[in-house]
């Protein structure tokens, strides 16, 4: 087996769409088509189903599970080799949905360690594990739990989430509100499988309540914007406010101990760090997310 099949053998078990593989691919659909019917050969069963439209099958979900940890594998050693010839540090790559928090420490390990790259990607947490595990990240951080076997973790911090409004919104000036009280606003939020999404839909549904929502956002720096020019309102982290670019909003306690997010560094329990990713993952676990400095620096 080629290991060009094997990679483009992933891309279509990912997208379940051959069209749409090929484009991510930038090969023929035909070609495409030809490396998994070889595959299929191959192996003696098909690794997909095709009744209606293309599903991996149980087949190829074992199969994919164990493409991916070889293929992780050769990267992985690829970048010791590297690593061991002292062609520097390395390379780290971090996963996370989003960066805002993190970019304290980036900046700290950049300075401190100029000669390594680092590789930021978006990641939602359904895809964290498995990434992790493929080795095409090093780290993810995660505003959600992941319930997932064969991963180790660290928490970093937990905090409140609140609500942020428009400064001359007639909640604006409450030392707390209740979800019920906010059943009829309208909410400018991420869009779904982001973790405030997932925070607003679950804290609506444990009241058989549906939120109101006007705007879904990919920008998700933007959604603090859009509440300050009146749009609506929207569930907001404590550490959002001690961001130096936060737009003028009022920031309200929900009355509902649910209301939290815990931030939590995970890694694959059996995956060989290289030398840049310890590196990271200690200038992560180290900061004090508390003052938004380095511990050292206290």
């Amino acid at each position: 087996m080629e290991l060009s099949s094997l990679r483009h053998f992933l891309v279509v078990a990912r997208l379940e769409h051959l069209s749409r593989a090929a484009d991510e691919l930038h090969v023929a659909q035909p070609s495409l088509s030809r490396t998994i019917a070889r595959l299929e050969s191959e192996l003696g069963v098909p690794l997909f189903d095709r009744g209606g439209r293309l599903r991996l099958n149980d087949s190829g979900r074992v199969f994919r599970d164990h493409v991916e940890r070889a293929l992780g594998e050769l990267d992985a050693g690829r970048r010791a080799v590297a690593e061991a010839t002292g062609e520097g540090l390395g390379t780290v790559r971090l996963a996370s949905e989003t960066f805002l928090t993190l970019t304290g420490p980036l900046a700290v390990y950049k300075r401190a360690h100029p000669a390594v790259e680092i590789e930021l990607h978006w990641s939602p947490p359904e895809d964290m594990a498995r990434r992790l595990r493929a080795r095409e990240v090093d780290l993810c951080v995660a505003s959600q739990p992941i319930h997932v076997e064969g991963l180790e973790s660290v928490q970093l911090f937990e905090e409140a989430v609140g609500v942020g409004t428009p400064l001359d919104h007639p909640l604006a000036g409450r030392t707390s509100v209740t979800i019920d009280e906010l059943a009829d606003q309208p909410f400018v939020t991420a869009r779904e499988g982001h973790w405030l999404r997932r925070l607003l839909d679950r804290l609506f549904a444990a009241r058989d309540l549906t939120p109101k929502i006007v705007c879904e956002s990919d920008e998700h720096s933007a959604i603090a914007d859009l509440i300050s020019a009146g749009l609506g309102i929207g569930l907001a982290p404590a550490f959002a406010r001690r961001s130096v670019t936060r737009a003028p909003v009022a920031w309200i306690p929900v009355d509902s101990p649910d209301c939290r997010r815990t931030v939590t560094l995970y890694w694959a329990a059996d995956n060989h760090l290289s030398t840049a990713a310890r590196l990271m993952r200690t200038t992560i676990t180290d900061w004090d997310w508390t003052t938004g400095e380095p511990q050292a620096e206290r």
